[in-house]
């Protein structure tokens, strides 16, 4: 009846990655700029390259003279942030015969992001994949639009779609950008392909000079996923000793380390943080009282920790919190205050087993009519695993 057994604690990691909006070139404004350069024996500034390693073949089509006005109209709209007019617009390109392939997916990407910006999802992916399929912009405007793509399809849970975008991006880009893997990383996470995450993610990681702390968070998630505890359990050290002053780093190391069956190690860090009078939340007063509550000789921190939790109003009193100080004071031999708290207990419980624990007791007490009454009071709140046991104890003369 008393418990030794615990619960694996479950990270719940949400890494979120920002959007990665795609480079907007103005090629009518840069083909000026290089004129004027040039004129004054300079050469203008070329863009950086995103993906110096991409397999993908840029278009040699540019922007035509005949449509060269409609454009410099569409990118004036998109820099004044008007974003209807930049769809409408964009719209209007999109529907000219005589616009070419550049023409048509740069009004493409600008009208995305002129969706995006909106918040209207639906159509930026709709908008995106125009962009693509025209396949008429540089390295840097394709492969972005097309990472953007991916993106938001895996935010609106498109998973196949949004993975196969990933894939070709990855393909086409051989991009070794940290942001960009993990991207990737994150999505094979989120579709439970473990194995195939953990080695983007420890990539990603590596390839970035400051790694983020939520990067870390979710290969140890992965790693906690796929049973390599004490890879996790790893991780999440190195995220603490960065982080001491981070509580919510220390609980997920505390939870490594329960789902480890370290629970030593687990008690310190969590008991660290309630001397320090960091514990405020109701879950976390439970993380501690179930890590003593599964270690061995440790039912008096049990007792202190509920206590506190309740005297500070942290804790709710309900059924699991009462049966835990029961069980405490049990095997402490507070029998008298065993005996309140399955007072405190039973009536809360969804079945009568409590009621006939705390019979148990107290017949063992030598407290007859109470143990009686108790029994009865299981009997009437049902679910008992042996009703005969209960209906003993109220035979008792």
């Amino acid at each position: 009846m008393l418990f030794r057994s615990h619960k694996q604690v479950l990270l719940s990691v949400v890494i979120a990655t920002a959007l990665s909006g795609a480079v907007i070139v103005d090629a009518a404004a840069q083909s000026r700029s290089a004129e004027r350069a040039n004129r004054g024996g300079r050469q203008a500034a070329k863009p950086e390259v995103l993906f110096p390693e991409a397999t993908r073949v840029e278009p040699e089509t540019k922007a035509s003279s005949r449509l060269q006005g409609k454009l410099n109209k569409l990118f004036a709209a998109y820099n004044k942030d008007d974003f209807e007019q930049t769809r409408t617009l964009a719209d209007e390109l999109l529907a000219t015969e005589t616009a070419n392939a550049y023409e048509k997916a740069v009004s493409a990407q600008l009208a995305a992001q002129a969706a995006y910006n909106s918040d209207d999802n639906a159509a930026a992916k709709a908008y995106l994949q125009q962009a693509v399929q025209f396949n008429g912009l540089d390295n840097n405007g394709h492969l972005q639009s097309l990472l953007m793509l991916a993106q938001l399809q895996l935010q609106d849970e498109e998973y196949e779609a949004g993975l196969a975008n990933l894939d070709k991006f990855f393909t086409e880009s051989q991009s070794k950008r940290a942001e960009d893997l993990i991207i990737k990383g994150q999505a094979l996470y989120q579709t439970e392909r473990y194995v195939e995450a953990i080695p983007v993610l420890q990539q990603a990681i590596a390839a970035s000079t400051e790694p983020k702390d939520q990067w870390n968070q979710l290969l140890m998630a992965a790693y906690s996923s796929n049973d390599q505890v004490a890879e996790a359990v790893a991780v999440a050290r190195q995220i603490a000793e960065r982080n001491p002053d981070d509580k919510r780093a220390q609980i997920n190391l505390a939870s490594m380390y329960m789902q480890a069956d370290q629970m030593d190690q687990a008690a310190a860090v969590m008991e660290k943080l309630r001397v320090a009078g960091q514990l405020t939340e109701e879950r976390e007063y439970r993380q501690l009282y179930s890590i003593y509550a599964n270690t061995e000789n440790a039912e008096n921190k049990v007792i202190e920790v509920i206590n506190e939790g309740l005297g500070k109003g942290v804790l709710k009193d309900d059924h699991q919190v009462y049966l835990a100080l029961a069980q405490s004071y049990y095997f402490t031999d507070r029998i008298p205050q065993a005996i309140e708290a399955w007072q405190k207990a039973a009536p809360l419980s969804p079945n009568g087993e409590t009621y006939l624990n705390l019979a148990r007791v107290l017949h063992g007490e030598g407290r007859i009519p109470e143990a009686r009454e108790a029994a009865r009071q299981a009997l009437a709140k049902g679910g008992l695993r042996k009703p005969e046991d209960a209906q003993k104890i109220i035979n008792l003369k």
